[in-house]
């Protein structure tokens, strides 16, 4: 057999790689770590995860718009605005020590807010945000603008978000102070050195205790944002009743980022398995704060194509916030509507 996912370790490591073939040795050592099942490759390897858009015939086009319904605002940023916010994160990341750090950062975070209230946003589509080519300063702006959405959805009021979003777009900056062998490493970590990149969360919270105008809360999440509820996260290793409500929702949006995001030790997940993979750690992540995560994020937008395993190409006509992975989509060659989260007869058939 072929495996059809890979399998990571909490550090968000690959241990076996998508494509291996499985043999007894990797099969034990996956029964060792407690996976019940896995994807396996059937049929003819097919190298496309999403199909290019297509041109449709007039009459699929009008099957299109009638079936078609907008999806929920989303976050849009300017191009001045994504200018701004690489250049601001840039800053913040050169000099901790600046002065003006504390004000860099509620730019940024300002310049975020505002995109989501002139949008009256209430979901998220991180393949749109793209505001650098570097990682670190990619991840900051959507883990910080993610989190952000889901805080919204979970209940938070005004200032909570806005703080929230603060803390998510300096969850890493700890890793400013790892050395540039351990943080830029391109194979895998030795266990010496995932001890030193560990420490990047203390770091970081170090880094804010002198920054006055910057709540409890804010270091509180950039502190705990690998804590799981299960007492088997770091740097603390504590339970649920400790872990902060910003703490919780970083850590479900920074998981999510990291895997969907390609890395140069890794190749990125597609956006089914991330969320498979985050709904199967419900004893370390909040169930809560992972619904109002499902519930923001559009992992196909409205008009994308896809591939379905029944082997047709399909465009997305119809999202629902509470079945991410199971979208509304109308073939393109059958011109059929496959309701894929309602329909018992699509039970079978999912997005390649």
């Amino acid at each position: 057999m072929i495996i059809d996912q890979s399998i990571i370790d909490r550090a968000g490591r690959v241990l076996i790689a998508k494509k291996s073939v499985l043999d007894d040795y990797a099969i034990e050592a996956l029964k060792k770590m407690g996976v019940p099942g896995i994807y396996v490759r059937e049929g003819e390897e097919n190298a496309r995860d999403m199909v290019k858009n297509v041109p449709l015939s007039m009459a699929m086009q009008e099957k299109f718009e009638k079936a078609y319904k907008k999806d929920l605002a989303k976050v849009k940023l300017s191009e001045s605005v994504r200018k701004r916010v690489e250049e601001g994160i840039k800053y913040l990341y050169q000099d901790v020590n600046s002065p003006d750090f504390t004000d860099a950062t509620k730019t940024v975070t300002n310049d975020l807010m505002r995109a989501i209230d002139d949008n009256d946003a209430v979901a998220v589509d991180i393949s749109a945000l793209k505001v650098s080519d570097e990682y670190t300063f990619k991840h900051s702006v959507d883990v910080a603008t993610m989190s952000m959405i889901v805080a919204k959805r979970y209940g938070f009021d005004e200032k909570q978000v806005y703080e929230i979003g603060i803390s998510g777009l300096l969850h890493d900056i700890g890793k400013s102070k790892i050395p540039d062998e351990v943080l830029n490493k391109a194979g895998k970590l030795t266990d010496e050195e995932f001890a030193v990149m560990k420490k990047h969360s203390v770091f970081g919270y170090h880094i804010l205790t002198d920054k006055d105008d910057l709540s409890g809360d804010i270091r509180l999440g950039v502190l705990q944002h690998h804590e799981k509820l299960n007492g088997k996260g770091y740097p603390l290793g504590i339970e649920m009743p400790r872990i902060s409500p910003f703490a919780r929702i970083i850590s479900v949006v920074d998981i999510y980022d990291a895997l969907v995001t390609e890395r140069p030790y890794k190749k990125a997940f597609s956006p089914r398995d991330a969320v498979e993979m985050i709904m199967s750690m419900t004893s370390e992540l909040d169930v809560d704060v992972m619904r109002c995560f499902m519930e923001s994020v559009i992992l196909y937008p409205v008009g994308t194509d896809v591939e379905l395993s029944n082997g047709e190409n399909a465009r997305v006509v119809e999202n629902s916030p509470f079945t991410v992975l199971r979208p509304k989509v109308l073939g393109l060659t059958t011109g059929k509507v496959y309701d894929l989260a309602n329909d018992l007869g699509c039970a079978n058939i999912i997005i390649l």
